[in-house]
């Protein structure tokens, strides 16, 4: 049984983990530590865990893993300590607020030996893995342009906590909260990092940071993709995702939870359904009982902070910004 604590409730996802770590087989909630006392009090009262003293008294307990859900801008100090403590790491995204802080993180879990993994959920869905498979066959030629949509209504209706638009702490607004979702996704399926990336954020709610934003990827060979997110979308908003080559297009979500089709304009009666994949955090527990890193999620994670990082520049300068190349 891996026992597993949460480090911090600063963000939303911290109850569904605590909920996963409830109903896996092979995990035990053994504690909570959250910088804020009351927070951490409430959430450990509710879990019915201890709640430790402090961050030091976490990472010296009889703990073998950690969930961290701090604030984003603390990810680099919380991970690493973690990691140093010889706790296997489960974090939300993004893992690092720069490709420096992610570089250190991950260079701390290679040296403990210990399993780290970010919590990129929506690879493991069925529709990824449907995508996936169309992407493997080679059957309709480049991908030239792809968009991917993810929109709700947290600013509007207000149910986000206030703390999600504080710029210092969330590192950002809404792109760099919700819009990572649509980044690794683009990010998955080019599987390449584009030249430039463009961004337009718009503030809609006036709370200081964006809530309202689509940001536009170049790739080398002139393909595009289109990251759009924001808190300001009302009532029915589907998670959609568009996808064209050469010589098909695939649509995601505009017609419930299934797919269409076209080769060459025509609907194609292929079946495109598939099944779920273990979730981020089963993987993470399978790597931990392996000993392995997942070197694909890390990959991946070390691309989104990129890119979420261009994106956000862009932003603030109102200009293209071209990828310094490694």
């Amino acid at each position: 049984m891996l026992k597993v604590a949460i480090l911090g409730f600063w963000h939303v996802h911290a109850t569904g983990y605590a909920e996963m770590i409830r109903d896996h087989p092979g995990t035990e909630l053994v504690g909570i530590w959250d910088r804020d006392p009351l927070r951490g009090v409430e959430s450990a009262e509710k879990w019915g865990v201890p709640q430790f003293r402090d961050l030091e008294a976490a990472l010296a307990g009889d703990v073998d893993a950690v969930v961290v859900t701090t604030a984003t801008v603390e990810h680099a100090d919380v991970v690493v300590r973690a990691l140093n403590a010889g706790k296997h790491v489960f974090a939300e995204k993004l893992l690092g607020v720069t490709t420096g802080e992610v570089d250190t993180i991950v260079a701390a879990a290679r040296r403990a030996g210990v399993t780290l993994t970010v919590a990129l959920p929506r690879l493991s869905e069925h529709y990824t893995r449907t995508i996936d498979r169309v992407l493997n066959s080679h059957r309709y030629g480049e991908l030239t342009y792809a968009r991917v949509r993810l929109a709700h209504d947290g600013s509007i209706k207000d149910w986000l906590p206030k703390r999600f638009y504080d710029p210092t702490e969330a590192a950002g607004g809404a792109f760099t909260d919700l819009g990572c979702h649509p980044v690794y996704l683009l990010d998955h399926f080019f599987g390449r990092l584009p030249v430039s990336v463009s961004a337009t954020y718009g503030q809609m709610t006036g709370r200081g940071v964006d809530d309202n934003s689509v940001v536009t990827f170049r790739y080398g060979d002139g393909a595009i993709a289109v990251a759009e997110t924001g808190f300001v979308t009302p009532g029915y908003s589907p998670f959609t995702i568009e996808l064209h080559w050469n010589g098909a297009s695939l649509f995601y979500g505009y017609s419930g939870d299934g797919f269409q089709l076209y080769e060459d304009g025509r609907l194609s009666d292929e079946e495109l359904v598939d099944q779920d994949g273990p979730t981020a955090f089963e993987q993470f527990v399978e790597h931990t009982a392996a000993g392995t890193l997942d070197e694909a999620n890390l990959s991946s994670a070390r691309n989104l902070t990129e890119l979420v990082g261009m994106a956000n520049e862009s932003a603030a300068t109102g200009s293209s910004v071209s990828r310094q190349h490694d």
